[in-house]
């Protein structure tokens, strides 16, 4: 591992405290935001609010684990023999990956069992996708981890198939408004997961983005792919409520 500037230091130590604060706002926020929207659509803010929790554990955890790591010495931080464990971001993956698309699916008030079918093969195609990409992120020759980097992009292949699809037939079938969000929250789905496949083949093109520059990239794409995402969820179901004639107060 590199070493680090005072300054290197401090923007990834506070880049994840500042997470860890936006994980916690808002799971506050969510579970406070409930009765706001109609019962049917509460269970997707109690979604949400399971994966910032979730989210602000692990980074606690990061956190700890880069304190641990690394000391200072001659103005500059160097690691020490205490490993820095990313890995806790893959056991956070695992776990919310597949409750981010329980949470879009759970939105669309759907039948029981389309909604069931839905989660079914989402849910699996994302645990897949963690599961296959673990592997190839820890490995130092170019083949292993482009191998396992095509196996993981199949399932993430999948997941956008259905996104595209099935759950896109169910988003044109809203109204105006929640058709715009709904179709807005598959895109930000894109634009975050994006990130993350992007920065796994950045080594294989030469280019090096550093230590300090992915865990700053992989904050920022975890709180919009996590607490900014369950905003968007909530605007959806408060305008899905209203559009069902719900007011809050109504039983």
């Amino acid at each position: 591992m590199e070493t680090l500037s005072l300054e290197q230091y401090g923007v990834v130590y506070n880049m994840f405290s500042f997470t860890i604060a936006s994980m916690l706002g808002a799971f506050a926020f969510f579970i406070l935001a409930r009765e706001r929207v109609a019962p049917k659509y509460r269970i997707s803010l109690i979604v949400s609010a399971i994966v910032v929790g979730i989210a602000a554990y692990h980074y606690f955890r990061i956190m700890g684990s880069w304190e641990h790591a690394t000391e200072y010495a001659n103005g500059g931080y160097t690691f020490n023999s205490d490993l820095f464990n990313d890995a806790y971001r893959y056991v956070d993956w695992l776990l919310t990956v597949p409750l981010l698309l329980a949470e879009l699916v759970l939105v669309m008030g759907l039948t029981r069992e389309k909604s069931e079918g839905l989660l079914t093969k989402l849910i699996i195609a994302a645990i897949a996708m963690i599961v296959l990409g673990y592997p190839g992120e820890g490995a130092a020759e170019a083949s292993s981890i482009i191998l396992w980097g095509v196996l993981s992009s199949i399932p993430f292949a999948y997941i956008l198939y259905i996104l595209w699809g099935e759950v896109g037939q169910v988003i044109n079938e809203q109204t105006g408004r929640v058709s715009l969000l709904l179709s807005n929250a598959r895109l930000l789905i894109l634009a975050t997961w994006g990130f993350y496949p992007i920065t796994y083949a950045l080594p294989l093109l030469g280019a090096d983005v550093g230590l300090v520059g992915m865990q700053i990239g992989y904050a920022i794409a975890d709180v919009l792919a996590k607490a900014g995402f369950g905003v968007l969820i909530y605007i959806i179901a408060r305008n899905k409520s209203e559009n069902d004639g719900y007011s809050m107060g109504a039983a």
